[in-house]
Formats: structure tokens, sequence, C-alpha cells
């Protein structure tokens, strides 16, 4: 079977994205279908699998967002700036679109050619200093929803988070991410600032299941619990993450991701060991 895609990515977060209006695959097929081609080295590879459907409402189209696990993801911020592109120049939408998603509707705006702009779901809970036991300590974090279902992130402080190698927090993270305290699991963002405010981001993706380039999401809430705990006044915060650099602007309770969009790679699907059926 020959399935057209691209390949796109925002600050390090890759995705392949595909029309599913003409290929009709159920969300069976489509969670079979994530699990085999986000698998890196033996398929295209990617963290995340976007589908486009017609729109449900009012928006302009549907997003679905497939983790690499297969398991169906709430809402994806960089992967919806890259589907608000794609979607603007297959003629699917203008420059100021509605992204409908199962965590709510998203707003997104083209700012130029690779710039856009996506309204996150807004927060719905959020927790901070919530503390929980880990192995016998008691650690602190902020917990932070965005969207109803939401999107569960914990945002956590790390000190000389720049210069810390991921594999030598892998396992608290991972632990974090799957804690008996958080129901549905959770994305961990773990933090430092700087003097001049940036924010430094490194994001632990539950689905993913390791640490990704960029999550925007995670940007966003990461932004959200500083600016409220008044630990950061710069609007937009600026945070630099693996894959480069995000920023979130906070006006009341809503939350706008801006970024950079890469388009990579434009064919067709021929995994000769992708079995749909």
């Amino acid at each position: 079977m020959e399935i057209p895609f691209y390949k796109m990515q925002g600050a390090g977060n890759d995705f392949i994205l595909i029309d599913n209006q003409p290929l009709g695959f159920s969300s069976e097929e489509l969670a079979k279908f994530a699990l085999r081609v986000c698998t890196r080295r033996v398929s295209v590879g990617a963290d995340t699998l976007i589908v486009i459907e017609a729109p449900r409402g009012e928006g302009d189209f549907y997003a679905r967002f497939f983790n690499a696990d297969g398991s169906e993801a709430e809402m994806c911020g960089n992967g919806a700036r890259c589907v608000a592109r794609l979607a603007y120049e297959q003629g699917l939408a203008e420059e100021y679109m509605l992204i409908e998603t199962i965590a709510g509707t998203v707003p997104a705006e083209r700012l130029d050619q690779r710039t856009y702009r996506v309204q996150l779901n807004s927060p719905t809970i959020f927790e901070a200093d919530k503390k929980i036991e880990l192995d016998g300590q008691v650690v602190t974090v902020d917990y932070v929803e965005l969207g109803d279902p939401g999107i569960p992130h914990l945002v956590v402080a790390l000190p000389n988070l720049a210069e810390t190698e991921r594999e030598t927090i892998f396992d608290f993270a991972r632990k974090l991410r799957n804690h008996s305290a958080f129901v549905k699991g959770a994305n961990v963002n773990f933090y430092d600032i700087l003097a001049d405010q940036t924010v430094i981001e490194r994001t632990y993706e539950r689905g993913v299941e390791d640490f990704t380039l960029a999550c925007g999401t995670g940007t966003g809430s990461t932004a959200y619990a500083l600016t409220k705990k008044g630990l950061v006044s710069e609007n937009p915060v600026n945070v630099e993450v693996l894959g480069g650099n995000l920023k979130v602007t906070l006006k009341d309770e809503n939350l706008y991701l801006i970024g950079d969009t890469n388009l990579v790679v434009k064919g067709t699907i021929l995994d000769e060991d992708l079995m749909m059926s």
C-alpha cells in the first residue's frame, strides 16, 4: 500500500503527517500505523504521527496526534504549528485557522512562511509546589493540565540543567512520568532559569518514553507555572529547548506558542513490513 506523507519538524519535534480523508483508516489502524512508521531506523521515524481528518464542528479540519508507542495524545503544540503550515500550504485553511483536537479547538495563525503561532489549550488544573514521595525522598513539582480532557505536565526545577546529561536524569524522569499520584501519567518538564530570564527546558514525554528535542504543550505549561509563581516576568517567555528556541506569550489565562517550522520531506510510505489488516 502506498501512503502519501509529509515529514516536518518544529524546534526538533519531528512529525509524520498524513491526510486520512482518502485513506479512511480506523482508530485501531492508525494506532498500529503510528507504532510502525514512527519507529526510528526500521521505518520513517518520528516523535508523533499527525492525522488530518474532516472537521467535526466549526473548525477548518480535525487533527489527531498519535505517539510513537501508538497511543493517542490529546494535543501537541509543536505538532499543531506544523500541521497549521501544511494545512495553509495545501489550501485547507487560510492564514488564521481553527484546528479541532481531542483537547478542544486550537486557533493557529501564520506569521510568515515558516513561523506559526498557536493558542494552546488553556490551563484547567494548576497545582503549585505539589509534594510527592519518590524513592523515600520528597520531590516538589508543579502540576499543570492544558485543555479538557487535560494534557498532564509536571514542571520540575533542576539547577545547572544546560550542563546536565540527560542520561543522568533519565531514571528520575521515568519515575516521575509514571508516578501513582498522576492517574494519566505526565510529561516531565525540567527547567532552570538563567540570569537574563531565559528558561532552559528538557522534556521527557509520555508516549515517546524518552527525552525529546522539544514539547510545545510542555513549554507552555512551564512558562505558565513560572509566570504564575513570579519566577519569570518576561512576556513572551523565552525558552531554550534542545531543538532550538520557542516563545510563549501569556494573556490572562491564554497561552500562545510561537516558533519555527521546517518542511523536511514529501513522499510516499512504501514500508513493506507495514501490516494494516
